[in-house]
Parts: structure tokens; sequence; C-alpha cells
């Protein structure tokens, strides 16, 4: 592995990892079509979809440890939104990790590209009055929280991803949790799905291992300082990044299909 291909992943897993901390995901939905497309097209070298899911995995994993610490005070972290997605979340992304052995890299891509395609949509549904809720008056519905996070741990131990990417929309859409609470509260449930998602990618020896560490490093510098940077922005401001970020992942993914 030469230093221009070096540099380039790095550079890919910084941009990824501090958007990642800005807008509470894990920084798989930018990184996968990045690492995947980038290095072939700037001639540094190249990455399968296997290789690209189990770095990711590994990045997300850290990525989220350095999004939750900038957020341990900040208020936003819902201990009841962590545990009951959380360890749903994880049990789906642990099944699905390994199940994601048996897939084909097309297989990959065309799960990618449905889920964001699916997150785009939701993104752009209107969210009325949802900021105006207060931590302490924050309802939701445990049994469709369960349920729903056990699914996305599912497709997200597929992907090598936390599950954000999808996660988020249905934290804002499905169970109308205001926004700031999201961002902080997934990159928690994020990073618990990693867990399963990594353990899952390692057993069947998805991990490239020297890509991986490079997006470690970077994971490590950038998400922490994306997460103060998202705890001064406006809330309607980080949900079109957000779902920008989806579209352009989705059109990307769905123009290398067709």
């Amino acid at each position: 592995m030469d230093l221009t291909f070096i540099i380039t992943l790095f550079l890919i897993g910084f941009i990824g990892s501090f958007i990642s901390g800005m807008v509470g995901i894990g920084g798989s939905v930018i990184n996968y079509p990045m690492l995947l497309y980038i290095p072939p097209l700037v001639g540094v070298g190249a990455l399968t979809a296997h290789q690209v899911s189990g770095a990711g995995a590994v990045q997300v994993f850290f990525a989220t440890i350095g999004g939750v610490w900038a957020y341990r005070k900040s208020g936003f972290l819902n201990k009841s939104l962590i545990l009951y997605m959380g360890s749903n979340i994880l049990i789906g992304s642990m099944l699905g990790s390994y199940s994601s052995h048996y897939m084909s890299e097309q297989g990959l891509n065309v799960v990618y590209g449905v889920l964001a395609l699916i997150a785009v949509i939701m993104m752009f549904i209107p969210k009325k009055n949802l900021d105006e809720i207060e931590e302490g008056e924050l309802q939701f519905n445990k049994g469709l929280a369960s349920i729903l996070s056990l699914l996305i741990g599912a497709v997200a131990g597929v992907l090598g991803a936390g599950g954000a990417f999808i996660l988020v929309p249905v934290m804002l859409v499905v169970l109308k949790i205001p926004t700031r609470i999201t961002i902080a509260t997934s990159l928690a449930v994020t990073f618990i799905s990693s867990i399963g998602s990594t353990v899952g990618k390692l057993i069947t020896h998805q991990v490239p291992f020297i890509p991986a560490l490079i997006l470690v490093a970077a994971s490590l510098i950038a998400s922490p300082i994306g997460a103060k940077v998202g705890q001064k922005m406006n809330t309607k401001w980080l949900q079109w990044i957000l779902a920008g970020l989806i579209l352009a992942t989705a059109i990307k993914i769905w123009w290398g299909l067709l």
C-alpha cells in the first residue's frame, strides 16, 4: 500500500467522520461509496465491497465513540431510547453481519441503495413541531422502537454500517424524536450496533486491517470536532445536510447498479 492510497483513505475517513459527528450518523453512508469509488477513480488502489463494509464497520465503531464522548455533557443522550433501541440493534447487527458473508457484492450494493432511497424519502417528510418537545416530556412507543431497531440492526450488519443513515430518519419521522436528541442518541445506538457489525466482520475475515486502522485514526480526530460543530448548528440545517448526503449516496449507488 503506497503513500497516496494511505492519504486518500485518511481523507475519506476524516470527511466521513466529521460529518458523522455533526449529523449523528456512523459515517458509513458517506464512507461506503467514497471508499468504493474514489480510490480506483484517482488511480491509487481499490477495495472490494466486502472489504469496504468490513473496514467501514471498524471505522463506525470508533467514529461513534468520539461522537458520544463529545455529547456526554450535552443533555441530549436519552438513556431510555439507548436501552430499548441499543439492545435490539446489537442483536440484529450481529445476525446481519454474519449473514453478509454469504451475499454477493452486487447484493450488498442493492441493499445499500434500497435503504438509502427509503431514508431519503423519510428525510423529506415534513416534521412539524418536532423540536418543541422538551427532554423531560419525551414519549415514544417502546415496542415499535425495539422492533424497528432490530430490523435496522440486521441490515446494518449486512452492510458493515452502524445503521444510523436509516436510524435517524426512523427516529425523526416514525418515533417523533426531536432533532438534537435524535442526533446524540443515534450516535450511542449506532455505537452499540457497530459492536455487532465489527465482531461479525472480523469472524468472517472481511476486515482489511491496514485500511481499517487508517480510517480509525481519522475517526478519532474528526468525529469529536464534527459533534462540537453540530451542537451549535440550527436543527433544520442539520436535517437538510443529512438528507442531501443520503440523496447523493442513493444516486451514486443506483447509477452504478443500473
